[in-house]
């Protein structure tokens, strides 16, 4: 068989060539690729030279890049372009791929080598990356077993095995739920208080499925306003409870054993290899440290949340009594909130929507980031595509050097998970001083276009788009030696710095006059509607606040504590865990942690902290910027150059005090959230 993943990519700037790439073609593309990896390994492990930093750790680090290349297409695809197929696919190689990397981690001979050039690091001339490569080997090989006897390496083997085959079940179960699931409407009264294009896109999906009057789904993009401007509150309860329903349905989806297995072995895992949890093993890598650090953070914010949220609660409270709601749910919290924004700031997002088109929108990241970092944003229609809503795009700095390859995938469909995230189809680095730029991709749910208008975005989506693009900058402006250490590849509560940094430029007069245009007239945002932006900024912080840290400490209970093995309920365990942050009354049909995909799927457990903790360095961060100015040069070379560009080369505290000076303080995000 011909098989375009296993040959060169004779594509413009070696892009993935998605139209020749068939599901058939991924199982026997894998099984090649891991057979040529081993013999990559084997090569260095056989060797009778004298180990070096050369012809052990660079060979490792420069060894599968054909799987690496394979993996990234298949997985990228199984999130954003699934199908049936590709899942049972998906469920055959995961075990595979677990299997390989345990035989690199378990490998003695390959261990032995490293080791003892990590013993003598000492005597080596190793640059701070070359060290940093050696650093992480060294202790990936023994917190991954190197150090076990035969009878718990395959203890341990077994276990990965089990958790890697159990995440992708666990994203299967919510996808399948999601996709499930729709609310059909054909009396038009049970459309009051929707706004125009949300009922637009609710007849056009209607019109798509064949069927009569209005559908909404639980894809954000239809779900959140929905939630946000439904009159009808017994059908918000409904939609509320379908979504919050996700995998605890007692059906062939639900995910509550499959949470309950996850935690364990992760438990069992860290138990094998001398960590007291799970937790206790993640953070030892983390810029947090330990549990009880992670623990006393978010509960120190939560002291100084707690008051501003019970105020923010009262407030929405107060609000319902209007219509004589005495007793506020879930499903009354986004729509009384828009009230009391409305109320408040006279702001809504149909106001602000207008002026915020999706493809004026995007052309503002490009331009922000062009007078920032000197890059320019190109559309071109010579690289392939997985599915005709992505664009491409050529990224190259002011002397027109080539940068990365950059692709955009805005729109909800079947076969996509909900949510956004950036993700890459090649990472960036340097071999034989050749400097392979990077393929980078941002996904997300934004609402389609309809019949008569563009896709207009929330001021939510606005800054979710810009989240994302901060993510890409990271990846896209990566320069380091070895792939491993690039762009995003970073302690894991830092790599939301760049995120969260770049959505300070939504509120900002300076940036938001470049980009958000009324749709229909061209007219630059009023300055009242900047100034209504910029005072909602902190609207319900104390709530926003209080949820983070919720799932922060759930996510902590499950990975932080004693043995999981004696708990029994998920819903149970989840409530017990959200009793210090809880608001509104739990709902006993619906429960967090069996769609927690962060966890349970990504890989944020025990890390779900980082969003908190990454947004005290990036309120510290954008205090420079606002002290010299948001388009300052100076401020933004060194950003790039301390941050964005130099990926997990060295430590994140080193690298961030190198660009602010000093340590980063809560006082500027306690500022900005109004807390203090």
């Amino acid at each position: 068989m011909n098989n375009p993943l296993l040959q060169n990519f004779n594509t413009p700037y070696q892009t993935a060539p998605f139209s020749k790439i068939k599901t058939e073609h991924f199982k026997p593309a894998f099984e090649k690729a891991i057979k040529l990896a081993k013999e990559e390994i084997d090569l260095i492990v056989k060797s009778k030279s004298e180990p070096t930093f050369a012809n052990t750790l660079e060979a490792l680090e420069y060894s599968g890049e054909l799987l690496d290349r394979i993996s990234s297409v298949f997985f990228n695809l199984n999130s954003a372009e699934t199908n049936d197929e590709i899942q049972k696919i998906a469920q055959k190689i995961s075990p595979w791929l677990t299997d390989f990397s345990n035989d690199i981690r378990l490998n003695e001979q390959l261990f032995k080598k490293i080791k003892s050039i990590f013993d003598n690091k000492e005597a080596l001339d190793l640059n701070a990356e070359q060290l940093m490569l050696l650093e992480k080997n060294y202790k990936a090989f023994v917190r991954n077993g190197a150090n076990l006897e035969d009878e718990d390496k395959s203890q341990l083997r077994k276990i990965d095995k089990n958790i890697s085959q159990l995440s992708l079940q666990f994203g299967e179960n919510i996808l399948a739920e999601t996709n499930a699931y729709s609310l059909q409407i054909t009396n038009k009264k049970e459309l009051s208080g929707l706004p125009e294009g949300v009922v637009e896109a609710a007849a056009m999906l209607a019109k798509e499925r064949k069927t009569k009057g209005w559908i909404f789904t639980l894809d954000y993009p239809s779900y959140i306003p929905f939630m946000t401007y439904a009159n009808n509150r017994k059908l918000r309860e409904q939609m509320a409870k379908a979504f919050g329903a996700r995998g605890f349905q007692n059906n062939k989806f639900d995910n509550q054993k499959i949470v309950l297995d996850i935690v364990n072995l992760r438990y069992e895992r860290a138990n094998l290899l001398g960590y007291k949890t799970h937790a206790h093993f993640v953070l030892e890598e983390r810029m947090a440290e330990t549990p009880k650090k992670v623990t006393e953070f978010l509960n120190d914010l939560m002291v100084k949340a707690n008051p501003a949220a019970k105020n923010d609660f009262n407030k929405i409270k107060s609000t319902a009594t209007i219509d004589g709601i005495e007793n506020i749910e879930k499903w009354d919290g986004a729509y009384y909130s828009e009230k009391l924004k409305k109320e408040l700031f006279d702001l809504d997002d149909e106001k602000l929507k207008p002026y915020f088109k999706l493809d004026n929108v995007i052309d503002g990241v490009f331009t922000i980031a062009g007078k920032l970092y000197d890059l320019n944003f190109e559309e071109i229609f010579t690289v392939d595509k997985y599915h005709k809503d992505v664009k491409t795009y050529k990224v190259s700095d002011r002397n027109g050097a080539f940068i990365a390859v950059f692709y955009t995938d805005f729109f909800p469909r079947k076969g996509k998970r909900n949510g956004a995230w950036m993700t890459s189809f090649k990472d960036q680095w340097i071999k034989d001083d050749k400097n392979s730029r990077p393929h980078i991709s941002i996904v997300c749910n934004f609402t389609k276009p309809t019949e008569t208008k563009p896709s207009l975005l929330t001021f939510n989506e606005v800054i979710t788009l810009f989240h994302e693009f901060g993510h890409a900058l990271h990846g896209m402006l990566a320069n380091t030696t070895y792939p491993s250490l690039s762009g995003t590849h970073v302690y894991w509560d830092f790599v939301e710095l760049p995120s969260q940094i770049f959505e300070n430029w939504c509120y900002e007069k300076e940036a938001l006059n470049l980009f958000a245009k009324h749709y229909k007239t061209g007219e630059i945002i009023p300055i009242e509607l900047i100034e209504k932006i910029k005072a909602s900024s902190n609207f319900l912080e104390g709530m926003t606040t209080m949820r983070q840290l919720s799932f922060g400490l759930l996510d902590m209970g499950w990975h932080a504590g004693e043995s999981p093995e004696a708990i029994k309920s998920v819903k149970e365990f989840e409530d017990q865990a959200f009793v210090d942050t809880q608001l509104y009354p739990s709902v006993k049909e619906n429960c967090m942690s069996t769609a927690f995909s962060h966890i349970f799927q990504g890989g944020y457990s025990s890390g779900y902290y980082s969003y908190k903790w990454a947004e005290v360095l990036d309120a510290d961060a954008f205090e420079a910027f606002l002290e010299n100015g948001i388009f300052d040069k100076e401020t933004a070379t060194k950003f790039k150059e301390n941050i964005l560009s130099k990926g997990g080369t060295e430590k994140p505290m080193t690298l961030y005090k190198r660009f602010r000076g000093k340590n980063p303080k809560p006082d500027a995000l306690l500022k900005r959230a109004g807390l203090i």
